[in-house]
């Protein structure tokens, strides 16, 4: 962790709903007038699009069936380690972009599915922030989530989840929920042993729940909506959180358990905003005194 340097990472799975939850943090960021330098997590896979493919294909002919960018074989984990250190401790480090779609391509100037090349970080940014898989990976090889401020965890429940990531998929990349499904099969062992060890190192996990029947999710016409909700919000240390002061801005809320608050779905944004604008705020007031 850093004073001068604070980092901020996002965790989730495919699917999880870390992309809402980072715009939830923009929408501080902008209104605090702060400079944040945000790394997409997709930027640390070690394969591009082509190259991936080719890739399971082997390791698939050779008998692994779950080689998968859930895996750290299939990221650059040590680099991104190296990121985080070297931006903790001199406000500097090398990222790149993954160009996902057209869209994308045309901002960035490299075709979908690739990699632009790697770049200094910015100067004088006030804090980095990153979103992906990885935010607070523990191994015998690395330790990204020590050097990270706030973890925070997007854990719907796994029905949920899948059903966010079959209709996200089918959407944006013409896939079939049968060939979404076997992407999350192939992916469960790296899920089970790197994916949810982390989101017991997080600060904060916010977790999703429907109320509505989400049993089969292959047969599911539409994502539950935030008012077909509940969210659980959990904090990894209750010290210092004022929960008589959360419970009165959620209304309809209420607590669990002694370190978890539970509140209506819709409310997600304005839960988010109340909760890490103070935390926001003390990590900019520790660096200001640290320098």
């Amino acid at each position: 962790m850093s004073t001068k340097h604070p980092i901020i990472a996002i965790t989730g799975s495919s699917g999880a709903g870390t992309t809402s939850v980072t715009k939830s943090f923009q929408h501080i960021f902008r209104r605090e007038k702060l400079n944040v330098e945000i790394i997409g997590g997709d930027s640390f896979h070690r394969y591009d699009r082509a190259a991936m493919t080719v890739r399971m294909a082997e390791e698939e002919a050779a008998g692994n069936r779950h080689f998968s960018h859930f895996g750290p074989n299939a990221n650059l984990l040590e680099e991104l380690e190296n990121l985080f250190r070297e931006y903790g401790e001199s406000g500097r480090g090398k990222r790149r972009h993954y160009v996902h779609d057209e869209k994308a391509a045309a901002r960035l100037g490299a075709p979908p599915g690739t990699f632009t090349a790697w770049e200094a970080l910015p100067e004088n940014i006030d804090l980095l922030f990153y979103e992906g898989l990885y935010g607070a990976l523990q191994t015998d090889s690395v330790d990204i989530a020590g050097h990270v401020d706030l973890r925070v965890g997007v854990v719907p429940i796994i029905n949920l989840e899948w059903i966010q990531k079959i209709h996200r998929d089918k959407a944006l990349r013409g896939y079939s929920a049968e060939a979404v499904m076997d992407t999350i099969l192939r992916r469960m062992p790296d899920y089970i042993n790197y994916i949810l060890p982390q989101f017991s190192r997080t600060h904060v996990n916010f977790q999703r729940v429907p109320t509505v029947d989400t049993s089969n999710p292959l047969i599911a016409n539409d994502i539950p909506t935030l008012d077909e909700s509940f969210l659980v919000i959990r904090f990894d240390h209750p010290r210092g959180i004022d929960f008589p002061y959360l419970l009165s801005m959620l209304h309809d809320s209420f607590m669990s358990r002694p370190n978890t608050i539970v509140c209506p779905g819709g409310k997600m944004n304005l839960a988010m905003q109340i909760i890490f604008t103070p935390m926001i705020l003390q990590l900019m007031d520790r660096k200001r005194r640290a320098r």
